[in-house]
């Protein structure tokens, strides 16, 4: 199905770029065993990005918490989106797998995900500014 995709995407100029989802960041190990998968969530997610860049993939959509393994599996040409990012002082809603912005990006992440911590802000555009504050001068 990966592979179909990338082929199909092959003849579109400018060719967007193709990511795969590995775990969603709202479920933990026991969700997953619960689904019935075997294995711990880490494998699966690790299992998940080789086959995405197996079948020609650009990156995959990953927890913060599985940046630093990924990046001794895949290529760092490998893209890491990664969603599950709060702000220190943001409530975690339902995710589970979470991290800041500037631990998200020191470990590896390509692009990030910011939904709730922007959207559901009083002042969205201060809660942007504040983020990319916090990237480009970590603590």
């Amino acid at each position: 199905m990966m592979e179909a995709a990338r082929v199909a995407l092959e003849a579109s100029s400018p060719r967007p770029l193709l990511t795969a989802v590995t775990v969603l960041t709202s479920l933990d190990d026991e969700d997953l065993a619960e689904a019935g998968f075997s294995g711990t969530l880490r494998d699966s997610v690790l299992r998940l990005a080789r086959l995405a860049e197996d079948a020609g993939l650009d990156g995959v959509v990953c927890s913060p918490l599985e940046l630093e393994p990924l990046r001794h599996v895949v290529g760092d040409e490998f893209l890491r989106v990664t969603p599950g990012i709060r702000p220190a002082d943001s409530s975690r809603g339902d995710q589970k797998r979470v991290m800041t912005p500037a631990e998200a990006v020191s470990r590896g992440a390509h692009y990030l995900v910011v939904g709730r911590p922007i959207t559901a802000a009083s002042d969205p555009a201060a809660a942007l500014a504040a983020i990319a504050d916090e990237i480009a001068s970590p603590a």
